[in-house]
């Protein structure tokens, strides 16, 4: 009998979440970045950071964003970031695959530098409610100085 509710469960978030992935909806995606777990092989130092995703579907499961954020690093160093991205939804099921471009403005202690920076992540979008999701996902960010790699956590509101 748990077996059929969980099954009956999933099957319930797989509807709720296939309707919230449709042409014409819009979310707000912000987030936590780095969680002490990102590497940056420039600094060799593990950081915090905060960003903010906005974004509409322009057809089914692919969403256009638009991105801000801000992150600060051990040794004086901070990076604030805009760019723009897509996303890929995986039909019904809240896996999503991610890319973007960004200008990077880095600020350390002797030095200021503005590049364009790439992007990817892989998330899933975990349905609390009709329109809420918690949102883990992995990163990759590169530009012509560094690679970064880390974790991520957000909340989703779509409407």
């Amino acid at each position: 009998m748990k077996k059929l509710m969980f099954i009956f469960s999933l099957l319930l978030v797989t509807v709720v979440a296939q309707a919230q992935f449709e042409k014409g909806k819009w979310f707000v995606n912000p987030s936590v970045t780095g969680l002490n777990l990102s590497y940056n092989t420039q600094t060799e130092k593990a950081h915090f950071g905060i960003e903010a995703n906005g974004g509409a579907f322009l057809v089914d499961n692919l969403a256009l964003l638009l991105r801000a954020g801000a992150q600060w690093q051990g040794g004086g160093s901070d990076d604030y970031i805009l760019g723009v991205g897509g996303r890929y939804y995986f039909d019904a099921i809240g896996v999503f695959l991610g890319a973007n471009v960004n200008l990077n403005h880095h600020v350390w202690e002797h030095d200021k530098r503005t590049l364009v920076g790439f992007g990817t992540e892989a998330g899933y979008a975990f349905f609390l409610s009709k329109t809420v999701t918690i949102e883990p996902a992995v990163y990759w960010d590169i530009n012509k100085d560094r690679s970064e790699f880390g974790l991520k956590v957000g909340f989703g509101f779509y409407f």
